[in-house]
């Protein structure tokens, strides 16, 4: 088999399949990773344009995350494929935040500048129009809620919906009334480089200008558990785990356990995508 995660038909079929383990605590190794660069990059006041903050008293965010979850579990019950939109509402998170540089302050959630482009149009952000659409109507239900503060919390309360752990966050985003403050394309990690070496420097360059070490790096890779790739978006195609909306360790389990080889038929045809 070409990987256990060839598709046939609407199931993905595989040699065999450990269940998936849960994060506790004490296995949540991202929990390690230092607040200091992620924080910053979620307060980042320039004094650029900016409308407003949330008003941190007038919102109710114990609410705001129940209706998050509620978004999650009515657009689960639409699809009935076992996709979500829980991995895309953590990766919309990231994104806001990965542009964050802790050498400058520049780039980061504060300002909410996904919402213009050129950075809603990069190829990193393929798809991420969806989770943006999708809340939406909370943005009007809570109209003191910012958008940076919304699209980070839609990250927090999807890996706690997913089974993760309780995350630490806290409100004062601001956004940008335009897009003045976007920084230049390239900061998000690309899925290749050619070969390994050029993506391994590639992956300690993106990480590495947010302030994380080699082994925080390969903690934050191990988001990949959740979620999936599409093909109209990085033109790579399907899930990394069997249990793509549990939050575990089941990328790690796999990279070391299973038996990979290239992919080269796709839904009992020829692959023609990248080589994954």
């Amino acid at each position: 088999p070409e990987s256990p995660l060839e598709r046939s038909g609407p199931a993905l079929t595989f040699a065999r399949h450990t269940p998936p383990v849960p994060l506790s605590s004490a296995m949540f190794a991202v929990r390690s990773i230092r607040a200091v660069p992620l924080a910053a990059a979620a307060s980042v006041y320039a004094g650029y344009n900016l409308t407003r903050c949330t008003d941190a008293g007038s919102v109710d965010f114990a609410a705001v995350k129940e209706d998050i979850r509620g978004l999650i579990e009515t657009d689960e019950a639409k699809r009935g494929d076992g996709t979500s939109l829980a991995g895309t509402f953590l990766r919309l998170a990231w994104h806001c935040s990965g542009t964050y540089s802790a050498k400058d302050g520049t780039g980061g959630s504060n300002g909410a500048t996904m919402r213009f482009e050129p950075e809603s149009a990069w190829g990193a952000n393929a798809g991420l129009h969806i989770a943006r659409d999708a809340l939406e109507p909370l943005k009007a239900k809570y109209p003191s809620l910012s958008y940076a503060d919304l699209y980070t919390l839609s990250g927090v309360a999807s890996v706690e919906y997913m089974g993760g752990p309780a995350c630490e966050w806290r409100a004062g985003r601001s956004d940008d009334e335009d897009g003045r403050r976007i920084v230049a394309d390239g900061r998000l990690p690309d899925a290749d480089k050619g070969q390994p070496g050029s993506t391994i420097a590639h992956i300690r360059d993106v990480f590495g200008r947010m302030g994380f070490n080699d082994a925080e790096m390969v903690a934050l890779i191990g988001a990949h558990a959740v979620g999936r790739c599409h093909t109209e978006a990085s033109g790579y195609w399907g899930p990394w785990t069997f249990a793509e909306t549990t939050f575990s360790n089941e990328y790690f389990r796999l990279l070391l356990e299973e038996k990979w080889t290239i992919k080269t038929t796709h839904n009992g045809g020829p692959w023609t995508g990248p080589e994954q």
